[in-house]
């Protein structure tokens, strides 16, 4: 089964706005906007490094979070000093300058309108309702731990099956002969809905009492031996491990709620003829993802997977936040 552990963008303004919180400092010394260092005279604020850092998120993934504000800052200072010779040479009054300070200004526009109207219409109350609602369906929802053998061929399933029925170690066979990354784990797939296992995996496994072990299951994947270990109504994970996954999501929505409404009190025209054959492909192709994550919402509070368990790796590849 494949869980996707990410949260997917659904439009140019929600991934280009990341939703970031302030790397240093507390809440108050940012409310101040403390002057962190002066580049030949000119102040960098706490409010200049905490925007900075919005723009540039993306481009710090692998720095560890205590160097990304010195980062931050060290990026501004270049900056500045950059920006005061580009200043004495003259390119301020450039064509090239006034081109990217157009382009410029419509994103800090763009930005701010998120940060200062959009961002606050997704509260806390609304954060928790959305939480509380998919909790109650997870906890209606049957889940499975299984433990399964892939192997490419019947007669490979079938000989392993007599092993086993002649009493092998199950973990220890599957460690020696599967095939797919569950191996290392004795096969465990950990604990899963029948959703998010193609039909004829789910329909072989759910069928079994725990500690059963089923006949060769052929799926797209190949032969499948399956052992179900335990079985349990659902529980969703703690509010405060999705809170922030789950903001995102209503974000997304708010965002595409927003743009939804502008363009269509709004006149846009493609001028360009070779844009215009792949426009309104494009369209609904974009409408499709948009529709398809904004109905995702629910999944970022499905149950966790269990302690010391494997991802699992033979499935539909439904999306699904994990701890």
């Amino acid at each position: 089964m494949l869980r996707l552990k990410t949260i997917l963008r659904t439009s140019l303004l929600a991934s280009a706005i990341a939703v970031t919180w302030p790397l240093a400092g507390s809440a108050q010394e940012a409310k101040e906007d403390k002057v962190i260092a002066i580049v030949n005279g000119h102040e960098i604020r706490t409010s200049e490094v905490q925007m900075a850092t919005d723009d540039i998120v993306g481009q710090l993934p692998d720095l560890p979070p205590k160097l990304r504000y010195p980062f931050v800052v060290e990026y501004l200072i270049e900056r500045h000093l950059l920006a005061q010779y580009a200043v004495k040479e003259g390119i301020a009054e450039t064509d090239e300058y006034k081109r990217r300070l157009a382009l410029y200004q419509a994103k800090a526009l763009r930005d701010a309108y998120f940060f200062q109207t959009i961002r606050p219409q997704v509260t806390e109350e609304m954060i928790k309702a959305a939480y509380d609602e998919e909790a109650a369906k997870v906890a209606q929802t049957e889940r499975i731990r299984a433990r399964h053998i892939l192997v490419g061929t019947e007669k490979e399933a079938q000989d392993i099956l007599d092993r086993l029925n002649k009493g092998e170690d199950f973990a220890a066979l599957a460690k020696q002969y599967s095939l797919d990354g569950s191996k290392d784990y004795g096969g465990d797939l950990g604990y899963f809905t029948a959703p998010e296992m193609v039909v004829e995996f789910s329909t072989a496994a759910f069928a079994l009492k725990a500690g059963e072990i089923s006949q060769p299951v052929k799926t797209d994947f190949g032969w499948h031996i399956i052992k179900l270990e335990d079985r349990k109504m659902g529980a969703a994970q703690p509010y405060d491990q999705v809170k922030s996954a789950i903001r995102n999501v209503l974000l997304r929505r708010k965002v595409q709620e927003t743009m939804d409404k502008i363009r269509a009190a709004s006149k846009v025209e493609i001028v360009d003829e070779d844009l215009k054959k792949y426009a309104e492909d494009a369209a609904k192709a974009a409408k499709s993802f948009q529709d398809k994550q904004a109905g995702q919402a629910g999944q970022n509070v499905v149950p966790a997977a269990e302690g010391g368990e494997a991802p699992a790796t033979t499935g539909k590849g439904d999306l699904q936040l994990q701890q």
